[in-house]
């Protein structure tokens, strides 16, 4: 039984094999979580001959502590707080829309690279297997998760290699199902996981999308 994962593609092929009811299936979109989540969808897309493309959120780091999330925003206007950790630290409003002005120019610079004129992928009525690289606090995937929900998805199904027990119960209140390979009681960092965690490049993400246009993963 595996404990860790050699580097994103092994990630993303475990995962794959927990998803085969989904091969062809129609009307069924994988959406990654740019960077890390991308070669990991990347795999699962390709092992289940599905359309890839990306669902964009960015993190609300703590100012002077970037890794700590405060909260994250998505595309549309959506934003989920982490009220615990603003109370905790005595984050000001000030503060948060700061950051979250900061993170939304990322966040359509992040757009416009990724994307480049090709429109957002329809939603409505469609199955979402909805990857990233791994849950922490989970504030960036219920940021996606709102995002998709207000497009009147089908049903969305989050697929990650790792998360805490304890984000999991939290996330299946809010989707269809969660597919999850390894579940720490305590996480500490998604890194710890992995033997190879080295940024995913903005490159990587470009090619990554186009191969799988290119290698038929829609077919």
């Amino acid at each position: 039984m595996i404990d860790r994962f050699r580097d994103r593609t092994e990630a993303g092929r475990l995962l794959a094999e927990r998803l085969t009811e989904y091969t062809n299936a129609p009307d069924t979109l994988v959406l990654a979580l740019p960077r890390g989540g991308v070669p990991v969808a990347y795999e699962i897309a390709r092992a289940l001959h599905l359309p890839l493309d990306i669902c964009l959120t960015r993190k609300l780091g703590v100012p002077g502590r970037k890794e700590l999330a405060m909260g994250a925003i998505g595309q549309g206007g959506i934003r989920v707080i982490n009220e615990s950790i603003v109370e905790d630290l005595g984050l000001s409003e000030r503060a948060i829309e700061r950051v979250a002005r900061e993170e939304a120019i990322e966040l359509e610079r992040r757009d416009r690279l990724y994307r480049g004129d090709r429109p957002l992928p329809a939603i409505e009525g469609k199955t979402i297997l909805l990857v990233d690289d791994g849950i922490a606090t989970g504030a960036t995937l219920k940021a996606a998760i709102l995002t998709l929900q207000a497009r009147d998805p089908r049903s969305i199904v989050v697929a990650v290699p790792v998360a805490p027990a304890e984000t999991r119960y939290q996330l299946e209140e809010l989707v269809d199902r969660v597919v999850c390979v390894l579940e720490p009681e305590a996480l500490m960092a998604i890194s710890a996981w992995y033997d190879d965690f080295s940024q995913t490049s903005d490159g990587e993400v470009r090619e990554l999308l186009a191969g799988a246009n290119r290698s038929g993963a829609s077919d």
